[in-house]
């Protein structure tokens, strides 16, 4: 991606086939999460002007292989470290060896250059799934996927951001008369599931400030869900014409947000 004294924010994939998102600054460059192959990884990087091997970090949330498919191959190819929680790790099958592994704590700050980066827990079925804020200078990034519930810690830690990476997994309706079985569709209205589109415009609506510009949709489901119904639902409980919102898809990279630096 351009190197200009920019905050970027591209998702690569986003999905049940695979999620990456790809942050950087002038300086830095991180993928968090990993989930295509270590060949898709590669072109959708290329798409957006990104060398994999000026990659700092990959950063991964939890373990479902859909987060994780590529990290082990692209961290091996490219001498890249891979950060992650320990339970995590011991949970995760789909990583194998990499030539750097740095464990990072739920609740506890670390720095990646310069990078902030704030991870917290939240509500999913795996064993320590984290949701993610990114600081850079006065700009700071909120990502939580893969949550199914709300909760007062993933509020405090989104709050402020400048721009959100937020699920916004499924029309209900759409999931209650779909073709998924009974306990699938429970698992996925749990609170270790995945957030409506519903909970993600009452989320956004609460969150709302002055200084939040940018909100991506994340993690739709391609089966219990559609772009132009999560739009038209998180947009009427938004209801904030400022906002530029937008849908993260499976199948290309999405648009690369570039959210200007102090001196810009």
């Amino acid at each position: 991606m351009k190197k200009d004294n920019c905050f970027c924010i591209c998702p690569l994939a986003s999905g049940s086939k695979g999620n990456a998102l790809l942050v950087s600054t002038p300086d830095t460059a991180i993928l968090v999460d990993a989930g295509l192959s270590g060949v898709a990884l590669q072109r959708r990087m290329a798409a957006v002007g990104q060398d994999p091997a000026d990659l700092s970090a990959i950063i991964i949330t939890h373990e479902h292989i859909d987060h994780v498919r590529g990290a082990g191959v692209l961290g091996r190819r490219f001498n890249i470290p891979v950060y992650i929680s320990p339970a995590t790790h011991q949970a995760c099958r789909g990583l194998g060896s990499v030539p750097e592994l740095i464990y990072f704590d739920c609740g506890t700050r670390f720095d990646i250059q310069d990078l902030i980066l704030n991870p917290f827990s939240i509500s999913h079925d795996a064993s320590d799934p984290a949701g993610l804020t990114l600081t850079w200078q006065s700009c700071k990034i909120g990502i939580a996927t893969d949550l199914g519930v709300v909760t007062n810690l993933v509020r405090t830690h989104l709050s402020g951001s400048t721009l959100l990476y937020l699920e916004s997994n499924h029309d209900p309706d759409m999931l209650i008369n779909g073709a998924y079985p009974w306990h699938l569709k429970q698992r996925i209205q749990s609170r270790i599931g995945h957030l409506s589109n519903h909970d993600a415009g009452t989320l956004l609506a609460e969150l709302h400030h002055d200084h939040l510009h940018h909100v991506i949709l994340a993690h739709l489901s391609e089966e219990n869900n559609r772009p132009e119904r999560a739009l038209a639902e998180v947009g009427r409980r938004l209801n904030r014409p400022g906002i530029c919102l937008s849908v993260a898809g499976p199948d290309r990279p999405g648009e690369v947000i570039r959210i200007p630096g102090k001196n810009e």
